[in-house]
């Protein structure tokens, strides 16, 4: 499978994201039966930019900690979009992430 399959792959799990909600790139990469690609699913998010569709900005890391806010254009870009859906971030992490979080495992279970 080539990476541009694997990009599609990730941005087919990161669409069905719901509004408020948010996931990790291990656990993109966990429903897609790659568990050990994480790194993969942030470099697919990093290339998402230009894509509307692709909720980017959703994709946290395991503690819900923006680590791909410097991939967004302007200051603070991504903790705006997430504070428009009504999630609150102190100091560049989701506050009540366990709430927020969506478990791509539970809700769409892509598993092979």
């Amino acid at each position: 499978m080539s990476s541009n399959d694997f990009f599609v792959r990730v941005y087919e799990v990161v669409k069905q994201i719901p509004h408020g909600r948010v996931t990790s790139y291990g656990s993109i990469a966990k429903v897609l039966g790659t568990p050990k690609s994480s790194r993969t699913v942030g470099y697919a998010m990093n290339a998402s930019h230009s894509d509307i569709d692709v909720p980017a900005h959703r994709v946290v890391n395991r503690n819900g900690v923006l680590t791909g806010k410097h991939h967004f254009p302007g200051t603070h870009l991504m903790q705006q979009l997430l504070e428009s859906e009504g999630l609150i971030i102190v100091d560049d992490q989701i506050k009540n992430f366990k709430e927020r979080f969506w478990d791509p495992m539970e809700e769409i279970g892509l598993q092979e």
